[in-house]
């Protein structure tokens, strides 16, 4: 039988093993590119400039997001990130009264979805609502225009793609992200109404995902999104109605209420006007 003394030594031999394993594990070397070469700009003389591009010290010393630890490396990226979000959420404080469009960049003008866009944006600008859009071409112009030309407030949020976006000429203030999902969230962030104009992929994804928060409690019930369109929208969402409701029940009769598809402006107008402020 082994002795009490021999056991306690056994212990330590242990113990004193795991604590040498623990301070001889190599660590994970901090990233450094050896291309990456720190571009410094004095912020107090470039207001323009935006935290999305720049990542700043306390001295004012910026370095850009466009440098290799930023563009490839997944750590430095949470910077890019963290720097979308606060200056979107700073920026959408200072907005009141905000109304969002979707709808396709590749609408035309002239076409019916682009005039009814353009008035509803007018008839929210005259009547002191802020018209927010991605900021590009398409429904997203028509909705700046008609906003523009009301004399209200016309707001951009911008996206980095490689094909179509490009800022319109009637945004009044605006801001870029490179994220998708940064700049979803600060489409849906503060807005008391979502307006929905015919569109593709994104359209359809932006619509299920605000059409998922109201369902889910994190957007209020009271906050309405409308479909202008019967002839583009109603075959989709009667399709929803059979499919996802009555067929299969993985939706309920409160969550078909969350949609509201109207024809005209005016329609969208008068749901628009009988909702209340939010904040963020």
């Amino acid at each position: 039988m082994p002795s009490k003394k021999s056991s306690i030594n056994k212990s330590r031999s242990v113990k004193a093993k795991k604590m040498v394993s623990k301070k001889t594990k190599p660590q994970r070397p901090f990233y450094k590119s050896p291309n990456f070469v720190a571009k410094k700009v004095d912020v107090s003389q470039r207001p323009q400039e935006r935290f999305m591009q720049w990542v700043c010290s306390p001295d004012n010393q910026c370095y850009a997001m466009e440098t290799p630890p930023f563009t490839e490396n997944v750590y430095w990226r949470i910077f890019r990130i963290m720097a979308e979000f606060i200056e979107g959420f700073e920026f959408l404080s200072k907005l009141q009264k905000e109304v969002t469009f979707f709808g396709s960049a590749r609408t035309p003008k002239g076409t019916a979805s682009y005039k009814a866009a353009e008035e509803l944006g007018r008839l929210c600008a005259k009547s002191g609502f802020t018209v927010i859009t991605g900021g590009g071409p398409g429904i997203m112009e028509a909705g700046n225009k008609g906003a523009y030309d009301g004399g209200g407030e016309s707001i951009g949020l911008d996206i980095e793609l490689p094909t179509e976006q490009r800022r319109n000429d009637y945004v009044t203030r605006a801001i870029g992200f490179h994220y998708f999902f940064t700049r979803k969230v600060m489409l849906s962030a503060s807005a008391q109404a979502y307006v929905f104009f015919p569109g593709g992929f994104g359209t359809l994804d932006e619509a299920t995902e605000m059409i998922t928060l109201i369902q889910t409690g994190k957007i209020p019930r009271n906050v309405p999104c409308i479909f202008v369109g019967k002839s583009y929208w109603k075959p989709f969402f009667d399709w929803i109605r059979q499919e996802l409701y009555e067929k299969n029940a993985y939706i309920n009769k409160q969550d078909m209420d969350i949609i509201q598809i109207v024809d005209t402006p005016k329609e969208a107008f008068t749901i628009i006007n009988k909702t209340t402020e939010r904040s963020l």
